[in-house]
């Protein structure tokens, strides 16, 4: 055998151990899995001050790629206004600027009691998250980090579309 000939061989076994450790890697790499647990006060930028009738509370769940994001909305006395379940993947993670991107492909809505208002922000992300599932059958979601204190387990995030800004408790 020439010595080309040998050279050819080493170097379609060195592509091959190369590709079986990549495939190796990516089967084995998992996605980040962590929960944020957030809560914020309702405002109305409309009417310039804030809806004093109903807080909100989101929780983020990302595990192995999938994602379940939990609206939950409430009165003052604590009693429920509603609640927007969905779930969805991962779809990417930007370190750099701290921004997950999310798809939503499943979404489930509970109204609170009869006699309780809906607040408008449910409301919208109701309307958004309704239209796009219809139309294109997911709803994408980005939740971007703008300010984080790990030796506080705290982070400060903002959820698109629903324009929403809400203190986050970062749960392991």
């Amino acid at each position: 055998m020439t010595r080309k000939g040998l050279w050819a061989i080493n170097i379609t076994i060195l592509a091959c151990l190369l590709g079986c450790v990549g495939a190796i890697y990516s089967l084995t790499s998992k996605p980040a899995n962590f929960m944020l647990s957030c809560s914020s006060e309702l405002f109305n930028h409309q009417a310039g001050k804030a809806d004093s009738d109903h807080y909100l509370l989101v929780d983020l769940v990302s595990k192995d790629g999938l994602a379940q994001i939990n609206y939950r909305y409430y009165d003052l006395q604590g009693n429920s206004a509603g609640t927007l379940s969905m779930t969805g993947k991962m779809n990417k993670i930007d370190t750099e600027r701290q921004m997950f991107d999310i798809s939503v492909t499943t979404k489930h809505e509970y109204v609170g009691a009869k006699d309780q208002v809906t607040p408008e922000h449910y409301e919208y992300l109701s309307y958004i998250s309704g239209l796009n599932l219809n139309q294109s059958g997911m709803h994408s979601l980005s939740v971007q980090v703008l300010e984080r204190d790990e030796t506080k387990d705290y982070a400060v995030v903002l959820f698109q579309p629903s324009n929403t800004v809400c203190g986050c408790r970062l749960v392991n």
